[in-house]
């Protein structure tokens, strides 16, 4: 009764092809090639340097202090709900104690 009953396999039906049988190759061996030396790297100088004008410069600034003030934003916001969900936990916990101990002194 506590014995788990397993399916079992069904059989297949249709025609049922063989496995296809795959026969060895040979392998031939090639001739020897001689490595190549790589390419030597684009030397610092070449490479082409960043200017920054005024107008990007000052939309860098702008940006980054969007982003640190949105950051600000959302951290204080994440502590100040913080705070306000242990201050309404403390005045519950009080108001729980009140009324428990009220509930002792009347018996």
């Amino acid at each position: 009764m506590f014995r788990p009953k397993l399916p079992t396999m069904p059989q297949p039906t249709g025609i049922v092809t063989p496995p296809a049988v795959i026969e060895p190759t040979t392998i031939t061996p090639g001739t020897p090639t001689t490595p190549t030396m790589p390419a030597a790297p684009a030397p610092v100088a070449a490479r082409p340097a960043i200017q920054l004008t005024p107008g990007t410069a000052l939309a860098l600034v702008g940006g980054g202090t969007a982003v640190v003030l949105v950051v600000g934003a959302v951290l204080v916001s994440m502590l100040l709900a913080v705070a306000i969900t242990g201050a309404s936990v403390a005045v519950c916990a009080v108001v729980l104690r009140s009324l428990l101990a009220s509930g002792n002194r009347r018996r």
